[in-house]
């Protein structure tokens, strides 16, 4: 019996995870591997990273999507818990959970159009070498699987962005911005968090290590969409102070009228939403660490060049 793709273990993970209490992700693998009557080489299949077992990673996939459905919760660190959700889905005594079942939960649907319409899916990575070499290119199968893997992580970036109190996204604004080679040191920066109904604006930053000028930060953890309302009052807070640049960024998305009225005025105000803040955070390694490394190398032609 082949290894269960990741969509084939979401049903019995939750069913595991029924008993009420917390799983580590080892508990959880293992219990899977039992379920299917997986024999030991199985079990010990390693992906060709050598960085995990097959069988862990697709526990760890199925647990994502649960996680993003509102099926299961992460109580603590590593540990996964069944939600009212979850059982109530058990409830249905259904054959098999997958993505069409899970698109049916807002939240779900959020997390997947913050992953990307373009990008593929877990389980059409898992394809034969056949397939691969008459749909794509080996070059481009690793370019899909990096930008699903990418904008996968921007989703769970968020999700763990809106579970943090204010002040911690306050700060985590100022982390990335200097991460971008904005202001000075981080004790300067941080001299002016936590500054919320300031007159709209939640902190500064130099916009320099000079301080030739400075740049206005307003910060929105919110779900909802950020209307010209509030780019309003923004650029009021800038007029206020003679302040010629902002930085409005927001973990939502903004509306069309946000976007128009910030072109419009003489001010400059630069809009981050929700997706391009944790493409920054990748790109700038805030909040995110590297899990893997993968070199791809070619034959050096000009070693091979004979006198």
């Amino acid at each position: 019996m082949p290894i269960p793709d990741f969509q084939s273990i979401m049903l019995p993970l939750l069913q595991l995870f029924s008993d009420g209490r917390e799983w580590s992700h080892a508990e959880a693998t293992t219990a899977i591997a039992d379920h299917f009557n997986m024999t030991a080489d199985d079990r010990q299949q390693m992906l060709r990273s050598r960085s995990q077992t097959v069988i862990g990673n697709r526990v760890s996939w199925a647990k994502v999507y649960l996680k993003q459905a509102g099926l299961v919760c992460c109580p603590r660190r590593g540990n996964y818990a069944i939600t009212q959700r979850g059982r109530d889905v058990l409830q249905q005594h259904l054959d098999r959970i997958n993505i069409t079942f899970l698109m049916q939960f807002d939240e779900f649907r959020q997390f997947r159009n913050r992953s990307g319409k373009n990008s593929v899916e877990p389980h059409e990575l898992v394809q034969s070498a056949s397939q691969q070499c008459a749909e794509s290119t080996p070059q481009e199968t690793i370019e899909k699987g990096y930008e699903t893997l990418n904008n996968l992580l921007a989703a769970e970036i968020l999700n763990q962005v809106m579970g943090c109190s204010a002040q911690f996204f306050e700060n985590l604004v100022i982390d990335l911005l200097l991460a971008m080679g904005y202001g000075g040191s981080r004790a300067e920066a941080g001299q002016v968090v936590g500054r919320s109904g300031d007159g709209g604006i939640d902190g500064i930053i130099k916009e320099d290590r000079l301080g030739l000028d400075v740049i206005y930060v307003q910060a929105k953890r919110w779900s909802n969409s950020v209307g010209s309302p509030e780019i309003q009052k923004f650029a009021g807070a800038l007029l206020g102070r003679s302040a010629k640049k902002g930085i409005f960024i927001t973990t939502s998305t903004f509306t069309n009228d946000a976007q128009q009225y910030a072109k419009s005025i003489p001010n400059t105000i630069v809009l981050v939403d929700g997706e391009a803040l944790a493409q920054y955070m990748i790109e700038h390694n805030v909040g995110v660490t590297t899990a893997h490394t993968y070199i791809i190398k070619k034959v050096d032609t000009d070693y091979f060049v004979e006198d």
